[in-house]
């Protein structure tokens, strides 16, 4: 059914490149593509889906693709089927890690006819059936994280919103326009267009700049915290200890952790699994 803190002045002015000491040596990164170290193979999704934007694991650790046509499921073989009925196209898709409770933003799809954007979707039953939650009309999360009833969204504008309820009702956080979003026992984590990574550890109020690897993407659960870099490496921290580089994996549209530590990550073509290590 459908039914402060801001951000330091720094970021606004310039985001200056950190990499981590200790983490990277003083070679040169390796170019996209020509991996130094070890390197997951991935799946072969069959068939292809249309425009990733987003993935979550539910509560039978089913993998969930939010497309341009809907969501659809992946398995471990990578055979992909499409769940529920909606053709929407879900710009934005979290949820609660290991669960069935779903939240995604975009736009109606052809047999919708919803108002454009969607604002918040909600899903109890790992994406089945959907129901209007709020914003709708209003809002087109690109970007969403959630843990437990926190929910932190970005619709492209400078202010995050932060919900404590699910998404029923939304306040204004940090000024600060993330590329993706992560939420772990430590805190939230957000990574902007540039690969600079911000901390926050009240609730998106206000953020602080972290020494770390050039990110692009990002994602978590509990104490584990994945990303992926520019140059294709997957990096693992767990427990706030340092960064640790894990295998090469290329460009991935996406990432999702399970509640285990382990990590999904996906284009429109391919998935790869990557284990945490101790």
């Amino acid at each position: 059914m459908r039914g402060h803190r801001t951000v330091a002045a720094a970021f606004v002015i310039s985001v200056v490149m950190l990499v981590l000491s200790g983490c990277t040596s003083a070679d040169p990164a390796p170019e996209r593509g020509q991996p130094s170290a070890e390197v997951t193979a991935p799946i072969s999704l069959s068939p292809e889906v249309a425009h990733l934007h987003g993935l979550q694991v539910s509560a039978d650790r089913t993998l969930l693709a939010g497309t341009h046509h809907g969501l659809v499921a992946i398995d471990p073989a990578g055979a992909t089927t499409v769940v529920g009925t909606s053709d929407d196209d879900l710009m934005g898709l979290t949820g609660i890690p290991g669960s069935d409770m779903v939240f995604a933003s975009g736009h109606p799809g052809r047999s919708s006819s919803a108002p454009n954007p969607l604002g918040l979707l909600a899903s109890t039953d790992g994406g089945s059936s959907w129901e209007d939650r709020s914003l709708s009309g209003e809002v087109d999360f690109h970007v969403l994280a959630a843990a437990d009833g926190l929910l932190i969204g970005s619709g492209g504008g400078p202010t995050l919103q932060v919900s404590h309820d699910a998404g029923e009702t939304w306040t204004p956080g940090a000024e600060l326009v993330p590329r993706t979003l992560a939420i772990t026992a430590d805190g939230i984590w957000a990574a902007t267009e540039e690969g600079a990574v911000w901390h926050s550890t009240d609730d998106a109020r206000s953020f602080a700049e972290i020494s770390a690897p050039t990110i692009g993407l990002l994602a978590g659960s509990g104490s584990t915290l994945w990303a992926v870099d520019v140059d294709g490496y997957a990096w693992q921290q767990l427990e706030g200890r340092a960064w640790l580089q894990h295998s090469w994996i290329g460009a991935p549209d996406a990432i999702t952790v399970a509640p285990d530590g382990t990590a999904y990550a996906a284009t429109n073509a391919e998935l790869w699994t990557l284990t945490p290590r101790p």
